[in-house]
C-alpha cells in the first residue's frame, strides 16, 4: 500500500551510521513521503548538508536561532508540521539528553516540544548500548512515549561484535510504512470513542461539595492515545487542572448528572472508557444559600447518583461495542473488580489499587490489571500513566479491529 504525502521530520545524529540516512531518504522520497531534515552539529561530521539537500529537495535545518526563519520559531513549527519524527541514528548522547529533558540545540528542542510520535533508531558501540545508564535512559524514554526501532546485533564499525548496530535503511523504511499503514486502517474505519475522566462535584450549597482525589490524568492520557491512533475521541471531563492538548474534543462537566447527560449525548460510539471517579452520593437537597455555621451540625441526607457504567453496560440502545470501566479499590482488588465486571455488564474492567501512595489518584504513575469478560486477565506494571494509556489504547484498537472483522 503506497502512502502519499505523509510528513516525516528526520533528525540526523552524530555517528558513523548517519550515512545510512541517505539510503533511507531515497526509499522514503521514492514512496511519496514529504521530508524535512534537522542535521545535528555532530551529524554534520558524517553527512554533508549538500548531499541531504540533493536527496530531500528542501532546506536543511541546523541552527536553533536561524536569522532567515526566526519568525517561524523553527523548533515549534517543525514539530507541528510533522506527522512523525524519526531520530536516526539515535546516539547514546541524544538518548541521554532526551531522558533528562535537555533542550540545548535545535534537535533536542524540537523533540522536547513535539506533540507527535517520535521513533528513535539507536546506533552505538555494544558497551555503550549495554551500559546501565543507557538502559535506564531508554526505559525512562519508553515511559514518556518514545518508540524504539532496534538496535540489532552485528559487526560494529569499531570492529567489535554485539548489540548496538543500527537497523538497515530498508528495514527502517518498512517499519515506517507499517506504522502509517496501521494508522490509516484505524482512521479509515472511522472508529469513535468517548472517555470520561476526573472527579464529579455534588454540591451542598453554592460553595461546598462532595468530591474525591481524582486528577483525571489517566483518562486524559487514554483519550489522547486513542486520538493519536486515529480514533475520533471525545473526552468528558470533570473538574481538574489538566492542560488539554489542542485538537482533542473535550466536554467539561461538574456533577454526575451533567456527566451522565454528556455521555448519552455523545452516543453512539464504538468504545466507551469510564475512568471518571463519579461520586457515589449526592445531597438530597441543594441549599441555594451558603449553609451557615450555626446550621453545620444539621444532618445531611444523601441520595445515590446515577451509575453511568451500569446504565451504558446494560442499555439496549446505542450500547458501544466495547464498554470499559475502571475499578478503584483499596482491598480485594481482583475479587471486587470481577464482581463489578459482572454486575455492570461491562466488557472489561481495569482495576487499580488506590491504597498505595505512589500510584493511582493524583499521581503520575499507575499500575493496572485488565480483566476481560472472557476470563482473560493481564497486568500492566507500575509505569507512567501515559505509558499505561498507550498499552490500554493499543489493546482497545486490537479488539475493535477483531470485532469489525467478525462482522464482515
Amino acid at each position: 500500500m503506497k502512502i502519499k504525502r505523509k510528513k516525516i521530520l528526520i533528525v540526523i545524529g552524530g555517528g558513523i551510521s548517519a550515512y545510512k540516512s541517505l539510503d533511507l531518504l531515497r526509499f522514503l522520497k521514492k514512496d511519496g513521503y514529504e521530508i524535512k531534515i534537522v542535521l545535528t552539529k555532530s551529524g554534520k561530521q558524517f553527512v554533508t548538508p549538500l548531499s541531504l539537500v540533493s536527496l530531500s529537495g528542501g532546506k536543511i535545518y541546523e541552527n536553533l536561532f536561524d536569522k532567515n526563519s526566526e519568525a517561524e520559531i523553527d523548533h515549534i513549527a517543525l514539530s507541528r508540521w510533522a506527522d512523525l519524527i524519526l531520530v536516526v541514528p539515535a546516539t547514546a548522547n541524544i538518548i541521554s539528553k532526551l531522558s533528562h529533558g535537555k533542550a540545548e540545540d535545535l534537535a533536542s528542542t524540537i523533540l522536547l516540544a513535539s506533540n507527535k510520535d517520535i521513533i528513535l533508531v539507536p546506533a552505538m558501540n555494544v558497551r555503550m548500548w549495554s551500559h546501565k545508564a543507557t538502559q535506564e535512559n531508554c526505559k525512562k524514554l519508553i515511559t514518556y512515549g518514545y518508540k524504539f526501532l532496534g538496535p540489532t546485533e552485528g559487526q560494529m564499525a569499531c570492529g567489535e561484535f554485539g548489540k548496538g548496530k543500527m537497523l538497515g535503511p530498508k528495514k527502517i523504511y518498512m517499519e515506517i510504512k507499517n506504522y502509517f499503514y496501521k494508522r490509516n486502517i484505524v482512521k479509515n474505519k472511522k472508529f469513535k470513542a468517548l472517555v470520561t475522566t476526573g472527579p464529579t462535584r455534588e454540591y451542598l450549597d453554592p460553595v461546598r461539595f462532595i468530591s474525591n482525589e481524582s486528577s483525571g490524568k489517566q483518562g486524559y492520557e487514554i483519550a489522547l492515545a486513542l486520538k493519536r491512533m486515529g480514533v475520533k475521541t471525545t473526552l468528558i471531563a470533570g473538574p481538574s487542572n489538566l492542560q488539554i492538548e489542542k485538537g482533542l474534543k473535550v466536554i467539561k462537566v461538574k456533577t454526575s448528572d451533567e456527566m451522565f447527560s454528556a455521555v448519552k449525548k455523545s452516543l453512539p460510539v464504538d468504545v466507551a472508557v469510564f475512568t471518571a471517579a463519579v461520586s457515589d452520593f449526592k445531597p438530597s437537597t441543594f441549599q441555594k444559600n451558603k449553609i451557615k455555621k450555626d446550621k453545620s451540625k444539621e444532618r445531611i441526607e444523601l441520595d445515590g447518583t446515577i451509575d453511568i457504567l451500569n446504565y451504558i453496560g446494560k442499555t439496549n440502545q446505542n450500547r458501544p461495542k466495547l464498554v470499559i470501566g475502571f475499578s478503584a479499590e483499596t482491598e480485594k482488588l481482583l475479587h471486587n473488580s470481577k464482581i463489578k465486571l459482572k454486575n455492570k455488564n461491562a466488557d472489561w474492567i481495569i482495576a487499580n489499587d488506590i491504597s498505595k501512595n505512589d500510584i493511582g489518584f493524583n499521581k503520575d504513575y499507575n499500575a493496572v490489571t485488565i480483566i476481560r469478560s472472557d476470563g482473560k486477565v493481564s497486568q500492566i506494571k507500575k509505569n507512567k500513566k501515559s505509558f499505561i494509556a498507550s498499552i490500554i489504547s493499543g489493546e482497545i484498537i486490537k479488539k475493535l479491529l477483531i470485532n469489525d472483522k467478525s462482522l464482515n
